[in-house]
């Protein structure tokens, strides 16, 4: 792990000399990606720092204790050691994890999809509930929220709702709320006070980036031939028809509307490359209804993640069997304590997979 870190040290130096030289300023795409790679090494590498500095300071207590005859001087050498000891071991835990490979999703943002499951007109107004606590959750870290559609309830809430949340790594904080949550409390319709169970159901996934169609020339085939049916003069007199193939995809693009085969052309290729990029935008639409599917399951109540347990004022994350109370804190945003704990402890799972 220190020969790993060395090098990312040199290279941040490097990326520190570079940021600094009127070439890459001037290049503001340059200037963009390394100014990238500069932030993601910054933390890595001023931790690693700390770590160094730790380790300096460690071996000169020790030397001083096996140096030193005075008791006095001796235990405040202990008590330094046993306290750098300490330090060093955060800070070696705190790298592993910094190390660990990134989701190359996590600084994307997101669409946020909540749909109300088991329980009808109280599992919709569950899930207007939900959305104002993302929505407060997003206004905390200053994110844009932009709904792309909802339907309402018809006593309130929404049947469905779904968002998009712009920012800085959106789906790093928001990737573990996908899923069943479940909340048992009583209905404001319930006139008996029964605590009734409903479900709702999130989904929460990384923006889908843009995509540039770009046709390679051996991908594509171009037959050129005598243009049909009524026009001017030059109809079935030149061959400025064009009918072009994609090859890898077998998708055909025929244009005949000019009489230049070199506007009939650029025609087709314009058609093309748009029916190409329909085709992996519906991919990738395909992809993601996938993976709905994966993190909602069925929306039943027996597939939960989560509990809101109003009588009880509690709320339980059953993954990492962690429980907490005040709910209405938790509803009003404040949702960083049990993200930060469902973060540590996959990135702990992270953890005993690379020591395996």
């Amino acid at each position: 792990m220190l020969t790993k870190l060395d090098e990312l040290e040199k290279r941040f130096e490097e990326l520190n000399v570079l940021l600094a030289s009127p070439e890459v300023v001037s290049n503001q795409d340059r200037l963009r990606e390394l100014g990238k790679e500069h932030s993601e090494l910054e933390k890595v590498v001023h931790t690693y720092q700390q770590l160094k500095k730790v380790k300096s300071d460690l071996a000169a207590s020790k030397e001083l204790m096996e140096d030193e005859s005075d008791e006095e001087l001796i235990e405040l050498a202990k008590e330094e050691i046993t306290e750098l000891t300490h330090t060093e071991t955060e800070l070696e835990k705190e790298l592993e994890i910094l190390l660990l490979p990134k989701d190359p999703n996590d600084a994307k943002n997101v669409i946020l999809e909540i749909r109300s499951g088991t329980g009808g007109d109280e599992a919709a107004l569950f899930a207007g509930e939900l959305y104002r606590m993302y929505l407060r959750y997003a206004e905390t870290h200053s994110w844009k929220v932009e709904v792309m559609s909802s339907s309402e309830g018809t006593k309130g809430g929404f049947k469905e709702i779904i968002a998009l949340l712009e920012g800085t790594d959106v789906y790093s904080s928001l990737k573990y709320e996908s899923g069943v949550h479940r909340v048992q409390r009583v209905p404001e319709t319930e006139s008996q006070g029964r605590v009734h169970t409903s479900a709702v159901t999130v989904a929460v996934l990384p923006e889908a980036d843009d995509v540039e169609i770009d046709i390679a020339e051996n991908e594509l085939r171009t037959d050129v031939y005598r243009s049909s049916g009524p026009g001017g003069q030059s109809v079935n007199t030149t061959d400025s028809a064009v009918r072009l193939t994609h090859v890898p995809t077998g998708l055909v693009v025929t244009c005949q509307d000019e009489k230049s085969q070199h506007k009939n052309k650029a025609k087709a290729l314009k058609i093309l490359k748009s029916r190409l990029l329909d085709q992996v935008q519906a991919e990738q639409n395909a992809e993601q209804a996938a993976a709905r599917k994966d993190m909602v399951k069925t929306g039943d109540r027996s597939e939960k993640i989560r509990t809101y347990n109003f009588p009880q004022d509690r709320v339980t994350d059953h993954r990492i069997s962690l429980t907490m109370h005040n709910l209405p804190k938790l509803l009003q945003g404040e949702l960083e304590d049990i993200i930060v704990a469902l973060r540590t402890a996959y990135q702990a799972e992270a953890l005993k997979g690379t020591e395996s």
